[in-house]
């Protein structure tokens, strides 16, 4: 497999950011990663061995960023505005800098999905709903896709605004609801095992349908756990069998 490592010092961020990149063709899957690993966990975790058939087979180029959740949510010393302010940095980072970066290294029309899993799901998604003309669709496994499960009861307009449960009910904007209604893309995965949480994957499908917006809810059994055995499973069946 090819697998190159790229960095640069990101001015969004104000430091040092570096880019696993897996593949040589197909289409483009962004990873976030879950709590506050970093741009080598889904390879360390065997994720990407998992994923090996569809990367070496040209059906998809792999993009591995960093998370920045420990200077934020999960940053137990921060106050809670700054670290909205650090999680609205991060957005930036992916949409000025991880994008053009991805286009680059494939082309302007090769289609980005965005995936994560756990709070790689939560990014993954909202990082789609807000810019569906960035991004054509997401893979979320076992997701809680609203940010105040993370933020100690702290709310203000930028959690607001990155709980895709919170906004996604009151958008009317019919140029985004468009593009996103356009994405044959969007799956909301989880396990219904140990440490999973199925309802909130529930709650996010409820309000997809409510806004007309199609996607694939898929609850595994309850043998899958929240764990890494479960999304080694699953990744590689959803590339495999739905593009």
């Amino acid at each position: 497999m090819n697998r190159d490592i790229h960095s640069w010092h990101s001015p969004r961020l104000n430091k040092q950011m570096e880019v696993a990149v897996y593949g040589h063709y197909g289409f483009s899957l962004l990873l976030l990663p879950t709590a506050a690993a970093d741009y080598l966990e889904y390879e360390r975790f065997h994720l990407i061995d998992a994923i090996a058939g569809p990367i070496n087979e040209g059906k998809v180029k792999v993009f591995s960023i960093n998370s920045i959740n420990a200077e934020s949510w999960l940053n137990p010393n921060m106050h809670p505005r700054h670290k909205a302010i650090r999680h609205q940095q991060f957005n930036e980072y992916v949409f000025e800098e991880v994008v053009p970066f991805i286009k680059s290294m494939t082309s302007e029309d090769t289609p980005i999905i965005t995936c994560g899993a756990s709070l790689g799901a939560l990014h993954s998604v909202n990082l789609f709903f807000r810019r569906p003309d960035l991004f054509s669709g997401v893979i979320g496994m076992s997701g809680d896709y609203d940010l105040s499960t993370y933020t100690k009861g702290y709310h203000d307009q930028d959690v607001y605004f990155n709980s895709p449960v919170q906004y996604l009910p009151n958008m009317e904007d019919h140029g985004l609801l468009t593009q996103i209604r356009r994405s044959n893309h969007i799956h909301i995965v989880s396990g219904q095992g140990e440490w999973e949480n199925p309802d909130a994957s529930r709650r996010f499908s409820a309000i997809l349908n409510a806004k007309g917006i199609d996607h694939e809810l898929d609850l595994w059994g309850p043998d899958m756990p929240h764990d890494w055995p479960t999304w080694r499973k699953m990744l590689p069946y959803y590339l495999e069998s739905r593009f």
